[in-house]
């Protein structure tokens, strides 16, 4: 059987430029989570075009297309997520949303793109190779319950052997990528308080049950969970993001709310959170005379990368770009749901540089002036050329 190596094409310049030119297209037409119809179909639509691929559509808005060589062998998923954010942009190049108040400000126009790229090489092996690659063009990465579980349970990793995924990094300069071994982004946990009082006049704070106060308090005594119920070595965040309540300056209210976040890598530390926040607030509500009401939802697993697949990755960036472009990166509490791909398989993810400080490219991922040096785009086409052909040879 005649054996084509996915290191025998390279990434033309005419390549290089019809990459650019899609991610421009999908950040000039940028759609929500779980509302990317156009984009999908433009990706459906564009794979077809390659031929090759099977492509199958697991739920509305999302697109998977396999490549099976004649032979069999392992099978190497590689994920690109779609969706935008619910933000107005700032930037005022050609290419900016025409969709008000939605913008890509987080990159996934350029993932998108750069796994269309990857389809454009990849469908130039036809069958002649061993295995089968699956590419994986996912909705949903930003809102729960996420596309990637979704995908999950509709059967797009059945059968694979190694998953892998990239993100364009802001806060990583041009031409660099960065790798970490095990725990790399955390479980992305969310929080409900409600706290009844009873409502009354400011002037006369004795004949109510100020439902501030008791919510300042809380606010405070969950800050302990972190400082003083866990392990200074454990990585936790727990974090009151939002608290309403009140109408006018001599009214207290009877009620407020208070919504928040918690963040870990451990599984067991994760289950023990909740039970801790509700004793705290049991405990106040019931020192103030109030009442609430709590409820706890369960995000993203964490991101736990594989030691060997991490190296390899971290290997082939070394031999394609050398030692002194790839960066070890610290573990973020930036939650994920590539997770849900790493529950079910051996898999890695890793960033690529996308920062450029000389044309004003400095925004952090979800800013309104959010953008990436293109160049980063060529990188990842080539990474991930790299990094599944080393995968299938496993």
């Amino acid at each position: 059987m005649t054996v084509k190596l996915i290191s025998e094409y390279s990434v033309t310049e005419s390549l290089k430029k019809q990459v650019i030119e899609w991610r421009r297209h999908f950040h000039r037409y940028p759609e929500l989570s779980f509302q990317e119809h156009r984009t999908s179909q433009f990706v459906e639509d564009t794979l077809r075009s390659f031929g090759s691929f099977i492509i199958t559509r697991p739920t509305p808005t999302s697109v998977v297309a396999r490549l099976i060589g004649k032979e069999e062998g392992k099978v190497v998923a590689i994920r690109a997520d779609m969706d935008a954010l619910p933000i107005e942009e700032e930037n005022t190049f050609a290419f900016a949303s025409v969709h008000k108040g939605v913008m890509h400000a987080c990159g996934h126009d350029g993932h998108t793109a750069i796994l269309l790229g990857v389809a454009s090489v990849l469908s130039q092996l036809g069958d002649e190779f061993k295995g089968e690659i699956r590419l994986i063009f996912q909705h949903a990465e930003e809102l729960l319950p996420g596309g990637a579980q979704e995908l999950v349970k509709e059967g797009a990793m059945e059968g694979v052997d190694y998953v892998i995924g990239t993100h364009l990094n802001s806060g990583l300069p041009i031409g660099e990528i960065g790798v970490l071994a095990g725990p790399m982004m955390a479980s992305p946990d969310m929080f409900n308080i409600s706290i009844k009082g009873k409502g009354g006049h400011a002037a006369a704070p004795h004949e109510a049950v100020d439902a501030i106060v008791v919510g300042a308090q809380i606010v405070t005594n969950l800050q302990t969970i972190v400082s003083r119920t866990t392990n200074p070595i454990d990585k936790l965040v727990v974090s009151v993001t939002q608290f309403h309540g009140g109408t006018t300056h001599n009214v207290l209210p009877d009620k407020v709310e208070l919504n928040g976040t918690v963040r870990s890598f451990d599984a067991a530390l994760r289950e023990k959170v909740p039970a801790q926040i509700d004793r705290i607030v049991k405990g106040l509500t019931e020192a103030y005379g109030a009442e609430y009401t709590f409820t706890y939802e369960k995000g993203y697993h964490p991101v736990i990368n594989s030691e060997e697949i991490t190296r390899l990755i971290e290997e082939t960036a070394i031999e394609e770009y050398g030692e002194e472009r790839v960066k070890t990166l610290s573990p973020k509490m930036g939650g994920e749901d590539f997770s849900a791909y790493l529950q079910e398989t051996e898999g890695a993810f890793f960033n690529i540089g996308a920062r450029n400080e000389e044309q004003g490219i400095v925004y952090p991922h979800h800013h309104p002036k959010f953008t990436v040096d293109e160049d980063s785009l060529e990188i990842g086409v080539k990474m991930f050329l790299r990094i599944t052909e080393k995968l299938l040879a496993r």
